[in-house]
């Protein structure tokens, strides 16, 4: 019978090493757990790593082909459930481009201030949740308590609170309600005010910095050879966001500064976010005095019972709060699209964590992995 020595400590250079398999995930899906992370240990250094998904798989794409258009609504802006109405944008977006459909500029800029309040959402998730990760509970706090401002007025207008259903094929499902501006732009400056609460409670933390600063460096390089995109890829330096470089909606209209960092590291991605939330807040201010002086008007097309997209195809993107989504269109002519393939911002930035934490300690894993800001159900749609 064959027997395996396993040396540990001091004497494991002389009897010979075994690499320690260690599972992290899955869990609960408010972790970052559905996603399964495999790493071969040597020490505790990482000497490889394997991300494995897939155990929250829906189907999504495959719901699409039997759906309408307005189901399909219903189903895409759930994968990323913190980017709910940007998620919606893309789909409407592409539908609209094969139709030759053109909206009313109303539902123009209420869009473009609808998807700046809901990247606003998704930051300020992140902005409390990524210290968690480190050990600081009390951002969390703060950032839930700003959060609450946003989500009020969103939940206002839309009636929902995480999946808005607001966007139509055309526009929007009904206009704005009564003095709701002015009610959002007293929020939007109440959230501003306090956004130096937290930045003060975290960057101004000693061992915040410590567990951050130059941990996790992602290169330029690997940046792009990977598609990663979002505050990921401005923290190495990529200086490219959709809403300058190729606007859509009344981005083009807008004054769009795009916030970049060259370190990499973790603490470079989240200052990326903090700065980022900083410019959402003043581009909402300006798609409000923009509505503001727009006369009443429509928000929306009227369309027939049963909407058919034209027979063809085409490719939508928006610049989503984790990064770039992508929408591949393809219709035979019918209610329900024949394709409608889905590129997501989290799965492309994650394919980039075998190469991100090899030769890296387990304890700097956890922050690496909180500063990627992915959700997983935009990775398993």
């Amino acid at each position: 019978m064959e027997t395996r020595t396993v040396g540990i400590g001091a004497g494991a250079k002389e009897l010979g090493t075994e690499d320690m398999i260690l599972n992290i995930g899955p869990q609960h899906p408010s972790t970052h757990g559905v996603l399964r992370l495999r790493l071969t240990l040597d020490g505790e250094r990482i000497a490889a790593c394997e991300p494995i998904l897939g155990y929250m798989h829906r189907g999504a794409e495959k719901l699409f082909e039997v759906r309408d258009l307005r189901q399909i609504i219903m189903l895409a802006n759930r994968h990323d459930w913190l980017s709910a109405f940007s998620n919606e944008l893309g789909v409407v977006l592409a539908a609209e481009r094969m139709l030759g459909m053109e909206v009313p500029e109303r539902a123009v800029w209420a869009r473009t201030l609808l998807a700046e309040l809901n990247r606003i959402l998704n930051h300020l998730m992140f902005l409390g949740s990524y210290p968690l990760e480190v050990g600081a509970i009390t951002p969390m706090f703060y950032a839930f308590r700003e959060r609450e401002e946003i989500q009020r007025v969103l939940e206002e207008v839309s009636g929902g609170r995480m999946h808005y259903m607001f966007n139509r094929v055309g526009g929007l499902k009904e206009d704005l309600p009564f003095g709701w501006i002015e009610r959002t732009r007293q929020a939007v400056a109440l959230v501003r005010s306090r956004m130096g609460d937290i930045s003060d409670l975290i960057l101004g933390n000693e061992i915040f910095r410590a567990r951050t600063r130059g941990i996790g460096v992602l290169s330029r390089e690997q940046v792009l050879q990977y598609g990663v995109s979002g505050p990921i890829a401005r923290a190495s330096g990529v200086d490219f966001d959709l809403r300058r470089d190729e606007p859509y909606l009344a981005y083009g209209e807008l004054d769009v500064p795009v916030v970049t960092r060259t370190e990499g590291d973790c603490l470079a991605r989240f200052e990326c976010l903090l700065d980022q939330t900083h410019v959402s807040l003043g581009l909402a201010d300006a798609c409000l005095d923009r509505l503001a002086e727009l006369p009443p008007g429509p928000v929306n097309q009227r369309l027939p019972k049963i909407l058919k997209i034209p027979y063809g195809h085409t490719y939508a993107w928006t610049e989503n709060p984790l990064g770039l989504n992508g929408y591949f269109l393809v219709s035979r002519g019918e209610k329900t699209p024949w394709r409608l393939k889905l590129r997501s911002a989290s799965f492309n930035n994650i394919h980039v964590l075998p190469e991100l934490l090899e030769g890296l300690l387990v304890a700097d894993m956890i922050a690496i992995l909180g500063s990627m800001f992915f959700v997983v159900g935009d990775i398993d749609r």
